[in-house]
């Protein structure tokens, strides 16, 4: 008997199953050290103590997705070690922020499964739950993910799709404790836009480019624990390359849409996102946004904002080919709900 994982294969997974992932990780200042250090992170309520607490919070939170990247990168031997690609994203919520000194675990049930026509691979879906050291929800996602067989002659399940709502409600986000752009210091925070200033259909070209690097990948994947082979082992793939991590591509983007987007404070609704082509090092991320629609809050000065966000290697505006797939240089399409002083 080995006592080693070699993951588990698309036969492995029944609807119904939840799987606990190792290992809980407490996240200190040093998390946002290395995530700003990454990124060109610079939105103001995740890097300034002061200017937290100047719109309600006790002190500045974990950037979203970084705390989402640490929730994603637990379940990755459960869930993604044996994928050939992770396909999309949706119905996630972040439910409460993540504080320097906060421990996250993850856990996920299996709600879908689908075996592909070649008899090779599957698509498997999965919620995923990250939960703090009490037990509270951080946040909560589905998202699916094509596995390899182990087995080619095991019996395809039978198929169970998931019906996801194509835009989380926005009467269902959950607006952070205290939050209060009433005072918001827009000098500080970098741009003078306000959340009415952006009209629904509004594209905006974040201008900046970065050149994909290894080493940078590298570290990000491993600071997040995703041990997906696929990024990690360049025999796995017929080209010989390793495949960039997904939420290195995701923050990238995020970080760039600062430039036009500064107020876009805090993510708290994940409606849709795919990895739309592979990025390999070399490549130059460009980013562009859509504004999708706009929702009120209850919480005082703060609305929200339904943002389309893509990575591309190419110019702003361009998604789709005639074809109606994805254009070539697409590498991210996520579609999401920030918050913003109104």
């Amino acid at each position: 008997m080995t006592k080693t994982n070699a993951g588990r294969f698309f036969e492995d997974y029944a609807v119904g199953d939840v799987i606990t992932h190792a290992v809980p990780r407490t996240v200190g200042a040093g998390e946002r050290a290395l995530y700003h250090a990454l990124y060109p992170a610079r939105h103001a309520v995740c890097s300034s103590d002061q200017f937290a607490q100047s719109c309600g919070l006790p002190a500045s939170p974990l950037d979203d997705l970084a705390a989402f990247h640490v929730i994603f990168g637990k379940t990755v031997p459960d869930v993604s070690l044996n994928a050939v690609a992770n396909l999309g994203y949706g119905d996630g919520r972040w439910h409460r922020p993540v504080w320097p000194g906060d421990t996250l675990r993850s856990e996920s049930q299996v709600i879908g499964v689908k075996q592909n026509s070649n008899g090779k691979t599957g698509v498997v879906w999965v919620r995923t739950r990250g939960l703090n050291q009490r037990d509270e929800l951080v946040m909560d996602y589905v998202r699916w993910v094509m596995v390899r067989k182990g087995d080619l002659d095991a019996p395809a399940p039978e198929t169970v799709v998931p019906a996801l709502a194509p835009v989380v409600d926005p009467a269902t986000l959950v607006i952070p404790q205290g939050l209060d752009f009433r005072g918001y210091d827009f000098a500080l925070a970098g741009e003078p836009h306000r959340w009415g200033d952006y009209q629904v259909g509004e594209v905006i070209d974040h201008v900046d480019g970065v050149t994909i690097e290894e080493a940078e990948h590298m570290l990000a994947t491993r600071l997040w624990q995703n041990t997906a082979k696929v990024h990690f082992d360049a025999t796995n793939r017929a080209d010989g390359k390793r495949l960039i991590y997904g939420g290195h591509v995701m923050s990238l983007a995020r970080a760039l849409s600062f430039n036009g987007l500064a107020n876009a404070q805090m993510i708290v609704g994940l409606n849709g996102g795919a990895h739309a082509n592979p990025c390999f090092a070399g490549d130059t991320l460009r980013a562009w946004s859509e504004v999708l629609d706009h929702a009120e809050t209850d919480a005082p000065g703060v609305g929200a904002i339904r943002l389309r966000l893509v990575a591309t290697k190419g110019a702003a505006g361009v998604l789709r080919g005639e074809d109606g797939k994805y254009h070539p240089d697409v590498l991210l399409d996520l579609d999401y709900w920030a918050l913003m002083p109104t």
